[in-house]
């Protein structure tokens, strides 16, 4: 059951690859797969796209005209989002941490090209004055409509749930499986909706959420925000066998540097995917979860023989503002 509306920006199902070179460094104990987010289609692609599909449309829905959202000076989401927009023919502003820089790149520069209006936040970046800004623009006879940060709600997460039937049929169709899956978990609502989806579509694998941010969200946490919105998913969707909270736990140990750093250790995962595969990460999220992928597969904490399968949720963008630590 899937009361909710959508409104098509992506191209789907994204491609599922099976890495052949990445293997050897693990004396080809693994067979590692892909599945390509990064090819969502939406202003350079990524994870986002899938939640924006229900968003929006439940956004079109009420009849509205403006989009707000909130992240980082490098949110993928908030990139997506201005794309997403200017699709539909609506009005977006994006509250974005920091200050204004003296010059735009990455994902910033592409949210402005993208028509998006940008209100620097200082230290704010989780949207903590997205009501604040919603009150404003009704004031001027505006329609906002307020996405929450990372897209993370229910509705959002149904892209995932969606996603999580898509990868089970190309499973399916190739005669494989993943016992499994690595990806980025940073505002919860894809681990969510993958959890939700895996329950109503039967897709049976492991999931290997990386915590990113250390920091919480409005001063709820990763497993609080995702079991949030899995209780509310149980009961709309009315699955026959219900998430269990207890299913929620995210690896964590990966992420203390902070949100946004880069280390040594995304260095290494983005240069070696792309020295290997010819495949970019991005230094913020895949980077990161990409690294804690490989460093299992190097500690053999999964069992010899697996296949495991890597979510690359996108970002690219964000590679041109870590220039001067990638490049050198």
């Amino acid at each position: 059951m899937n009361p909710f509306t959508k409104y098509e920006l992506g191209f789907f199902p994204t491609p599922l690859q099976e890495l052949h070179n990445l293997p050897h460094l693990f004396a080809d104990e693994y067979r590692i797969f892909i599945k390509r987010d990064d090819h969502t289609g939406l202003a350079t692609g990524g994870n986002k796209t899938r939640k924006l599909e229900y968003l929006l449309g439940d956004a079109m829905a009420q009849g509205v005209d403006t989009i707000i959202t909130a992240g980082a000076q490098q949110s993928n989401h908030c990139r997506q989002t201005a794309a997403a927009c200017a699709r539909a023919g609506l009005s977006c502003h994006l509250l974005l941490g920091g200050d204004k820089p003296d010059q735009f790149t990455g994902n910033l520069l592409l949210s402005k090209l993208l028509g998006a209006n940008i209100h620097f936040m200082g230290h704010q970046r989780k949207g903590e004055e997205l009501e604040n800004m919603a009150a404003r623009l009704k004031r001027k006879n505006l329609r906002p409509y307020i996405i929450p940060y990372g897209g993370s709600n229910l509705t959002g997460a149904m892209g995932y749930v969606e996603a999580a039937g898509e990868l089970r049929e190309q499973l399916r169709d190739k005669g494989e499986s993943a016992s499994h899956i690595f990806f980025a978990s940073s505002s919860g609502g894809m681990q969510a909706g993958l959890l939700l989806g895996m329950a109503m579509h039967d897709l049976k694998t492991r999931l290997m959420p990386v915590q990113i941010d250390k920091e919480g969200t409005a001063g709820v946490s990763l497993q609080e925000s995702v079991i949030n919105i899995i209780r509310e998913g149980n009961k709309v969707l009315k699955i026959r066998k219900p998430v269990e909270e207890s299913d929620v736990y995210a690896i964590s140990g990966y992420d203390d540097a902070g949100y946004g750093v880069l280390t040594h250790q995304e260095e290494e995962a983005i240069h070696t995917l792309a020295e290997r595969e010819g495949i970019l990460l991005d230094p913020v999220y895949t980077g990161r979860a990409f690294y804690a992928m490989l460093h299992h597969l190097k500690e053999k904490k999964i069992t010899p023989g697996s296949n495991v399968l890597f979510w690359h949720t996108g970002g690219i963008p964000a590679n041109f503002s870590y220039a001067g630590q990638l490049g050198r």
